[in-house]
């Protein structure tokens, strides 16, 4: 057996932090741990004659790390184990104690579920950002991208997900849902929400993306024609959707270049969704059902606002 050096276990000579060790400072930094502990804090786990429940901060940070990291309650358990890095941003000495195992894991993110404690969590997080000065400006851009889901029948049920549907766009079909988003046009902060199966047209959600208190609102051209659902929510705001521009083959140069010029705001929220999906990584659905893949939804905008808000967060902190 080959013989352990120091820096194998942990004593090494030559160290460096890591992204992911530094991504992990930052939102130590800036996650507002106690206010979002407080709100779960009345469901939680009393101490009483059984085994006590793990910290309610310890499990809210492995849970934290499952959205951040795309992990699974199986291998959010395996992760502590492998990274110093996790283990030490959850407070678990592995010397000492084991990790949370996966069930133990799985009964947390069930309790969220139950209380529908993920729409809190991100009206918290959204009560946090404007007391530090982010605050919702008179502009929303509103979006929608596809969540894809299994359309595969091979599975135990030998059926796909009844509550996902399929979707065209373009010439390409897809089976999902789909997380329908309205941006602050000057924050990039998303302040409202929606979870739809894939075959729900962007237009039809489009009230529940307003705050009331626009003046101008962004959209595709998904949005075209909805001037009366926009004056019906938000009464004082203009709409700034992008209209047709190509009619029988005939282009509109003047509308055309409209377009361009308002998709230089509307493209503000292809940063949401870059953090959602390209760093966060929820491009698939985890589990079965619009309701628990809407619960995490709402979590991952919630850290995604955090994310973009996080330099903005720390200076306000110093």
């Amino acid at each position: 057996m080959k013989q352990m050096t120091f820096a194998a276990m942990g004593f090494g000579r030559y160290a460096k932090t890591t992204r992911k060790a530094a991504f992990l400072a930052e939102m130590e930094r800036v996650v507002p741990w106690g206010r979002l502990c407080a709100l779960i804090e009345p469901h939680y786990p009393k101490a009483g004659n059984g085994r006590p429940p793990i910290g309610l901060e310890r499990m809210l940070r492995i849970y934290f790390l499952q959205q951040w990291f795309n992990l699974s309650d199986p291998a959010a358990e395996e992760a502590l184990y492998d990274s110093a890095a996790m283990s030490a941003f959850v407070g678990i000495d592995l010397g000492s104690a084991p990790a949370p195992d996966e069930t133990t894991i799985c009964r947390f993110r069930h309790l969220l579920e139950q209380h529908d404690l993920g729409r809190r969590l991100f009206e918290e997080v959204h009560v946090h950002l404007e007391k530090n000065g982010l605050k919702v400006a008179k502009g929303t851009i509103v979006d929608a991208t596809i969540i894809h889901a299994p359309s595969s029948t091979k599975n135990k049920d030998q059926a796909r997900d009844p509550e996902m549907h399929q979707t065209k766009k373009g010439n390409q079909w897809y089976f999902g849902m789909k997380a329908h988003i309205g941006v602050d046009s000057k924050t990039k902060i998303i302040h409202s929400v929606v979870a739809t199966a894939a075959n729900v047209a962007d237009s039809q959600v489009l009230g529940d993306l307003l705050h009331g208190d626009e003046t101008r609102v962004w959209g595709d051209q998904a949005y075209r024609g909805q001037g009366d659902v926009i004056r019906e929510h938000a009464p004082n705001a203009q709409d700034f959707t992008n209209r047709r521009y190509r009619q029988n083959g005939v282009i509109d140069e003047a509308e055309k270049l409209r377009n361009r010029t308002k998709s230089r705001v509307r493209a503000k929220v292809e940063h949401a969704f870059g953090v959602i999906k390209g760093v966060f990584g929820f491009t698939k659905v985890r589990y079965r059902g619009l309701e628990k893949n809407a619960h995490r939804l709402f979590v991952t905008c919630a850290l995604a606002n955090i994310f973009m808000a996080r330099h903005h967060l720390m200076r306000a902190a110093a």
